[in-house]
């Protein structure tokens, strides 16, 4: 009966709404909630049915808006171990790089990568053994860099890690940890008991992959306190090539996904409000999860509406009024280093948390986690050859979102300053996931893919439905009736990146 009173509201909704435009449609929506019926100062109860479904929807919707970072980093873990296995001897690479089969947020296909996922709460502390040269992250399930002891360094592996590159054993403990601390490791504190272990491997030739492979299988994870013998042999699928859905989820089963990692975590996952939040629609640890037909609509409903509303915050220049523009005259955005703060200083930290006024900026960690995954101080290095300069444009030149149907020219300045290499990457607009087309396997075309560069130095790249005559080396191909966006990578960026004073030139629509 519930759910017939809030459709008649909706349909009463639309009554109301013909012939108005968005902003006011929305104000009457608003209105004829707020003046539901009450008589002698109580709900009818139908006003009360609607009232309630309407209750159940908002909260649901800011649920999952707030467990954006969980719901992410689920839905890699559950779409990898769906297709390639669960365990902490399982680590898929992608041997052949990371092509549009896997759907997963903003994916690099220019370099090796791997991914896992652990839950100490089976295992105990974890130990990840590295390789000299090997770039990684470790990150708990919010995708926070785990601080390593000492208080220098949060989640990063390699060059920018406590190993400087030299590899060793690090070792992972789980949230209020007390036991003993063996000599000899990189030790890192969780704030979860589940962990993501982020890999990647650099090659220099993509016609031979093989060295790249063979470093990330060097990598060993095992429990500590397991004896050598004991321990499960590590495993390597090629997961290149597979279909496999890594995306956050947005129906249903992005909350039977949360009560999942709610039930291994209890107080550890979030303060009591967060866990307040999560009761709020039914995730309680230990408690049955059974929402009947009517609820399970609701849910699947703010899931999906909750999605959608990332989506529009998350192809956006900025958020709360902070724009996110490299430089103020062009459309390239960043949501760390920017025009507005240019320099080491940031005005949010690892987790999204305001330093001066101490709340987690919620729409700016929205904005991040429904394009992206991953994070940590050496990706955002502000020192030159260390990481990566990233560079996002959603719109065009006139500032204009990308159309598939249209073409787009790129002009790279000279002598483009990345040490180890640069690549422009085409997205889905949908879901962040690489841009699929027939006319690659990767959507992504790069330095090492030798395109032509002008008699001056400059090099153009040339992005649609079809090339240039003669154009080909350096053409990116779009897919007809569906939009993209595009991000620009500098690996190892010089001076001139990380001074801003190297512009690439919009993208601009061409005939």
């Amino acid at each position: 009966m519930k759910r017939t009173f809030l459709l008649s509201s909706v349909a009463a909704f639309g009554l109301i709404a013909a012939g108005l435009g968005p902003a006011h449609a929305d104000q009457a929506r608003f209105d004829s909630l707020a003046n539901l019926p009450f008589k002698q100062n109580r709900p009818t109860p139908e006003t009360a049915a609607t009232l309630l479904d309407e209750l159940a929807f908002h909260q649901a919707t800011q649920a999952y808006l707030w467990a954006l970072p969980l719901i992410n980093t689920l839905g890699m873990k559950f779409g990898s171990e769906e297709v390639f296995g669960a365990g902490y001897n399982i680590l898929p690479i992608w041997k052949e790089r990371l092509d549009t089969k896997t759907l997963v947020t903003t994916p690099n296909s220019d370099v090796i990568y791997a991914m896992s996922y652990v839950d100490m709460g089976e295992t105990g502390p974890i130990v990840f053994e590295a390789p000299p040269n090997l770039q990684g992250i470790l990150l708990d399930f919010w995708q926070r860099p785990i601080p390593v002891d000492g208080g220098k360094f949060f989640g990063d592996v390699g060059l920018p890690g406590p190993d400087a590159g030299k590899g060793g054993k690090f070792l992972i403990l789980p949230p209020g940890y007390t036991g003993e601390v063996p000599e000899g490791y990189y030790v890192y504190r969780s704030g979860t008991n589940n962990v993501f272990i982020f890999l990647r491997a650099f090659y220099q030739d993509p016609s031979d992959l093989s060295p790249a492979i063979e470093l990330l299988e060097r990598s060993k994870v095992y429990p500590l306190n397991l004896p050598e013998a004991e321990r499960k042999p590590m495993e390597f699928p090629n997961a290149s090539g597979v279909p496999a859905n890594m995306l956050p989820r947005s129906d249903f089963s992005a909350f039977e996904q949360l009560k999942w990692l709610v039930d291994r975590e209890g107080k550890s996952l979030a303060s009591a409000d967060g866990l307040g939040m999560l009761a709020s629609v039914g995730l309680v640890q230990g408690e049955p999860f059974k929402p009947d037909d009517a609820m399970r609509a609701i849910l699947g409903a703010a899931a999906t509406a909750a999605y959608k509303m990332s989506r529009v915050i998350g192809l956006s220049e900025d958020v709360v009024g902070k724009s996110y523009r490299v430089w103020p005259e062009l459309h390239w955005v960043n949501p760390a280093n920017n025009a507005a703060e240019p320099g080491p200083e940031k005005s949010l930290d690892l987790a999204f948390a305001n330093r001066e006024h101490g709340f987690t900026d919620l729409e700016q960690r929205i904005w991040f986690f429904t394009d992206y995954y991953s994070w940590s101080p050496g990706m955002v290095s502000q020192t030159p050859g260390r990481g990566a300069a990233y560079y996002v444009a959603f719109n065009d030149a006139e500032g204009h979102s990308f159309s598939g149907d249209a073409s787009y020219k790129l002009t790279l300045p000279p002598d483009v300053p990345a040490e180890n290499f640069w690549s422009l990457t085409l997205y889905e607009a949908e879901n962040a996931s690489g841009l699929a087309t027939e006319a690659r396997r990767f959507p992504s075309l790069g330095s090492r893919d030798k395109p032509v560069v002008n008699a001056d130095g400059t090099i153009d790249l040339y992005v649609g439905p079809k090339s240039p005559e003669g154009k080909d080396a350096n053409w990116l191909a779009t897919a007809p009736g569906r939009g993209f966006f595009a991000i620009l990578r500098l690996y190892g960026p010089g001076e001139r990146a990380v001074d801003y004073s190297w512009k690439p030139s919009d993208l601009a629509k061409v005939e």
